[in-house]
């Protein structure tokens, strides 16, 4: 069967160890194709979409690990698509951002729209791929007092649950609540750490993991975002409480369950 017009499948690798699949979405051939030369050259498998429609077609019948997307293209931009990602079934796929804006309030718009990070063009490829990697470790990585078997685990504290394997919020009537990946690691990062005080730097650090360009505003609205899922109210919250001049704590106690629970 033809593949959908705009974008260029992967081959399927012929290994036992899984090769993350990256997913390219720009409406520049060259770029395009520059970048998956420079990422398969690295053991990456690459694909790449032309635009929203292809990048949709594509994230239908292939499992992919990461988008990298750009922000500037006609139609439906990055930003828009991005947007649309985190509000559909592909909520948990993680997104990287190419953006020719080296502005604060368009990375802060980037995050909000649900990015987990983001590349400011001119860019070398070489950075590229250590951001790729970077996000692709935070996405698999688990903490070491849970790395038993997470199957089936869930975090349960106040009135809800936290679906290690699924990564959405259960209420206590079982309703699912999807989290975009960056809501996700945050929320485990204040499980993991119940009741300590977690500076921004360190939040950063468990849920960005860029370097100290980073803005402490990205986490702020992270943290705002998260207390919306809650229903916690941000004036007298109940889970993730603001200390003044240090930074956030998470205040309710964490229980974790096993699958028969």
């Amino acid at each position: 069967m033809a593949a959908p017009r705009g974008f260029a499948p992967a081959s399927i690798e012929n290994t036992m160890n899984h090769v993350p699949h990256i997913l390219v979405v720009d409406d520049d051939s060259d770029i395009r194709q520059m970048l998956a030369d420079y990422l398969q050259r690295n053991g990456l498998r690459v694909s790449q979409a032309d635009g929203g429609r292809a990048m949709r077609a594509l994230m239908d019948t292939h499992a992919v690990d990461l988008v990298v997307l750009d922000v500037m293209m006609p139609g439906e931009d990055g930003l828009s698509l991005c947007r649309n990602l985190r509000a559909g079934k592909h909520r948990a796929v993680p997104v990287v951002l190419l953006t020719a804006r080296d502005d604060e309030t368009d990375r802060i718009i980037g995050l909000e729209m649900g990015a987990d990070d983001y590349v400011t063009k001119p860019f070398s490829s070489r950075e590229l791929l250590a951001r790729i990697n970077a996000v692709i470790r935070r996405t698999q990585m688990l903490p070491p007092n849970l790395q038993v078997s997470e199957a089936g685990r869930q975090l349960a504290f106040g009135e809800w649950r936290l679906d290690t394997t699924a990564r959405h919020l259960l209420d206590a009537q079982d309703t699912a609540y999807p989290l975009s990946g960056a809501e996700f690691r945050l929320l485990r990062a204040f499980l993991d750490h119940a009741n300590r005080v977690l500076s921004r730097d360190q939040l950063l650090s468990l849920t960005q993991g860029r370097d100290a360009e980073l803005f402490d505003r990205s986490i702020d609205l992270l943290v705002s975002r998260v207390r919306q899922r809650l229903g916690d109210d941000a004036r007298e919250p109940t889970y993730i409480k603001t200390v003044r001049s240090e930074g956030y704590v998470f205040s309710v106690p964490v229980q974790l369950l096993g699958p028969e629970e």
